[in-house]
């Protein structure tokens, strides 16, 4: 099988991986976790959220913690938004890469962001622009990629054209979210049939989660169609706090070791980040969803 040589991993455990903790993260220790995933090697991860603190009051201190971040102009910092306000508030820090993300299921889109997807597609074009001009890089990324309610209830075609029109507007990534973990091999292979021959030179990424287990099992399929970067989290912390029954997305750890059982480089030390999945895991007080974290 004819796989990626390598393999980046950006690692969301800092954002997506805390958003469903009820136990809010102390800034301190998030800043500690950031350093030490770059220290293993890390190369992207994603920080922090710019939604409303109501909303989500593990990110609250987002502005914080990319003050403190570590000084490494080659690991790819980024933020997440959802409209134009949390791009406005990015731009007043010094967070080097901004996610613009839109869902494709018209229920989540309303319930993520109170927007329909009609709405949500006409505000990217601002926030893009917005982002470019205040000199950041963009990365874009479609939620519910691979359905929301049901597999695959979410046309492909609708998730291509919204694809598409992200690249049109600018972005330098992309990304399809498997947010609600609906997500199958045969599922993953006509979505990238059908919408890797129109990205050009973008790359293209997955952010999966493993709700029903089949996270890797859709690493497999993607590798074997050419796709060298995915989002995990450490200990496979995360969720949708608008989905009910998310669970978290592919664990840090485990991606890792079918990565480089394939002889697939990626440059990240596992045992090093499942130091954090441990001190994690105690910290909340329950076992997170990843299982080498425990034993590595």
């Amino acid at each position: 099988m004819d796989f990626p040589a390598h393999v980046i991993i950006t690692e969301v455990g800092p954002r997506d991986g805390l958003q469903m903790e009820r136990r809010v993260v102390p800034t301190d220790i998030k800043v500690a976790l950031i350093a030490d995933l770059v220290a293993a090697g890390v190369s992207a991860i994603q920080v922090a959220a710019f939604v409303h603190p109501e909303k989500m009051p593990q990110m609250a201190d987002a502005e914080a913690v990319i003050s403190r971040l570590p000084g490494h102009g080659d690991v790819a910092y980024s933020a997440l938004t959802l409209n134009l306000r949390g791009v406005e508030r990015a731009c007043r820090t010094a967070v080097p890469w901004i996610e613009v993300s839109l869902s494709a299921s018209d229920a989540h889109s309303r319930q993520n962001t109170g927007l329909t997807v009609v709405q949500a597609r006409a505000a990217t074009g601002a926030m893009i622009d917005l982002a470019v001009r205040s000199g950041r890089r963009v990365r874009g990324s479609v939620q519910c990629a691979f359905g929301h309610l049901t597999p695959g209830d979410i046309a492909v075609d609708r998730v291509v054209r919204m694809a598409v029109g992200l690249i049109d507007q600018g972005v330098e990534q992309l990304v399809l979210a498997d947010t609600t973990g609906l997500a199958n091999p045969v599922l993953v292979r006509q979505m990238l049939a059908a919408l890797l021959p129109k990205v050009g030179s973008v790359p293209l990424g997955l952010h999966l989660h493993d709700t029903h287990g089949l996270g890797l099992v859709n690493v497999m399929a993607a590798l074997e169609m050419g796709i060298d970067r995915f989002d995990t989290a450490l200990g496979g912390l995360g969720g949708c706090p608008f989905v009910d029954g998310a669970a978290g997305n592919i664990a840090t750890e485990d991606t890792l070791h079918l990565l480089h059982a394939l002889s697939i480089s990626t440059g990240v030390d596992p045992a090093l980040v499942a130091v954090w999945s441990r001190r994690l895991s105690a910290f909340f007080e329950h076992l997170l969803p990843g299982k080498r974290y425990r034993w590595i």
